[in-house]
């Protein structure tokens, strides 16, 4: 996997984190068909809300990588739902300190939590303060792990629904990274009629199946430039998907690489000065013709300012402009027909991202499948204390 053997894996302790980046498609393909054996009693949960209230927020929710899953999904949700389901995003984090600027009574809510061992503090303390302040209060736990307290919280509960995704999302290592493509599909699947999911995922499943494949040679030849900061942009939900894969790549090399996310028209207004010699920028191309103007903006102001930073694309499919532009250009869709949107395109982005991560993580001797051995920070939060609301 990624041009290292079973053996090296296992002497860098990097085995599990390796393996969870690159089983992603088969995961999804286990996904999707466990959610579209239970889509109609999905699509009855959400018609019987709708019934009752007319209108719905629904809130997604989690903390970290949790919270970027929502990040991401909400706004093709809001593009693809009717009117009468309203998307927001809110991390657990904001929800906990702050539940009165967040939960509003009187407004019926579907909280949709994103969780891989559902047992964060701030994740049951979120779901605890919307029982206590929403009055009409629905749950959706998309979580890997059955045992945890947010599974086990919603047993017996009509008000709530429990989507597991398949044990192998459930990952080891450190870092989330199946975990967080399989949640996401399982929003995606929830929130979509099954037809136009399925051929989304579909066709996600079947490129994803050879980008795990392809990417090593050209990761490697990044890798191989010293680069001591990352900027990872995009626009729209791919402007949210930067804030993951900036993540993933402090995580995995212990803080080590300076990484930074933006939006592709944000990163103008002072962001820009985080730039130095020793720099790389990821942009995340938009296939929507309109978004993607501004795209090639900061792409083209980039590649032609004279600085001797390196410039990396990764798009769905190979543009002469840009091939010409970057330093190194990834794509992603393989096949004749294209993508739907740019959420499709995020799920197959993130390999990329996360694959450059663990490479990266390599080179500098920290152990990916564990990469804070001191414990500074831990694979289930630690030392939080939840104050009672009242």
């Amino acid at each position: 996997m990624f041009n290292l053997t079973s053996e090296q894996l296992n002497t860098l302790k990097a085995t599990h984190t390796a393996q969870e980046i690159y089983q992603q498609p088969n995961v999804w393909r286990e996904m999707v068909t466990d959610l579209f054996q239970e889509k109609p009693q999905y699509d009855a949960f959400l018609e019987g809300i709708k019934q009752k209230h007319g209108q719905v927020r629904v809130i997604f929710t989690g903390a970290g990588t949790s919270a970027f899953a929502g990040d991401t999904v909400a706004p093709m949700l809001r593009q693809l739902n009717d009117t009468s389901i309203q998307f927001e995003s809110i991390a657990t984090t904001d929800i906990v300190s702050n539940p009165e600027a967040y939960l509003l009574k009187d407004v019926p809510t579907i909280m949709v939590s994103f969780a891989r061992s559902g047992n964060s503090p701030e994740s049951v303390a979120a779901v605890t303060l919307g029982t206590q302040i929403i009055d009409d209060f629905y749950q959706i736990i998309i979580t890997c792990n059955k045992d945890g307290k947010l599974a086990k919280n919603v047993q017996g509960d009509d008000n709530s629904l429990l989507i597991l995704t398949p044990e192998k999302a459930h990952d080891q290592g450190f870092a989330m990274t199946s975990s967080f493509t399989s949640m996401m599909i399982a929003a995606y699947g929830v929130f979509t009629t099954q037809a136009e999911s399925a051929t989304d995922i579909d066709r996600v499943i079947e490129n994803g199946k050879q980008v795990v494949n392809d990417i090593a040679d050209v990761i490697d030849d990044i890798v191989a430039y010293d680069f001591e900061r990352i900027v990872f942009l995009g626009s729209g939900l791919l402007g949210q998907l930067a804030h993951e894969a900036s993540l993933k790549m402090l995580e995995l090399t212990s803080g080590k690489v300076v990484a930074v996310h933006e939006s592709s028209l944000g990163f103008r207004h002072g962001p820009k000065t985080i730039l130095n010699d020793t720099s790389v920028v990821v942009i995340f191309m938009s296939q929507d013709p309109y978004t993607r103007k501004y795209d090639l903006d900061i792409l083209r102001e980039l590649a032609t300012d004279g600085s001797p930073i390196k410039l990396v694309v990764v798009d769905e499919q190979k543009d002469a402009e840009v091939e010409k532009l970057a330093d190194w250009l990834i794509t992603v869709n393989k096949q004749t027909d294209a993508l739907s949107n740019d959420f499709t395109l995020a799920l197959l982005y993130v390999i990329f991202a996360q694959a450059l991560a663990l490479k990266t993580s390599i080179k500098l001797g920290i152990t990916p499948d564990n990469p804070s051995p001191d414990g500074r920070v831990n694979r289930v939060v630690k030392g939080v204390t939840i104050y009672p609301w009242h």
